[in-house]
């Protein structure tokens, strides 16, 4: 299983996708039905509920803002995770974190978002 495609395709079609129906369709394809997603103030379980958490955690990002990984997802035996950014327009970083994935039968069963404190 090629988990740096998966972790990276979550990255970019579920949490920097700001069309609902378009990240909806990308969550149904790359999470199981039954999936969790823990963020830091949120946690949501099932296709339309994560769709929801992440529509809410996008209306507090301005839209010209983006992620980008910051290096190569890793894996170990169907645990990976992604470090990744959020940058603005000028390229500058304004929050980090890191993901980490329990795949099952080669979707996403459950995301934990971990978001870095200023200054680490």
């Amino acid at each position: 299983m090629d988990y740096e495609k998966h972790m990276q395709t979550n990255l970019e079609k579920v949490f920097s996708q700001r069309d609902p129906v378009l990240r909806l369709k990308a969550i149904r394809e790359i999470y199981t039905e039954t999936a969790d997603l823990y963020e830091p103030h949120a946690s949501a379980k099932g296709h339309n509920p994560i769709n929801d958490a992440v529509t809410e955690l996008l209306s507090h990002i301005p839209a010209e803002f983006t992620f980008t990984a910051a290096r190569p997802a890793l894996a170990l035996n169907h645990i990976a995770r992604l470090q990744w950014r959020l940058s603005g327009p000028d390229g500058t970083v304004v929050a980090t974190g890191t993901d980490v994935a329990h795949f099952e039968d080669g979707k996403i069963r459950a995301l934990y978002v971990f978001v870095d404190q200023e200054g680490s």
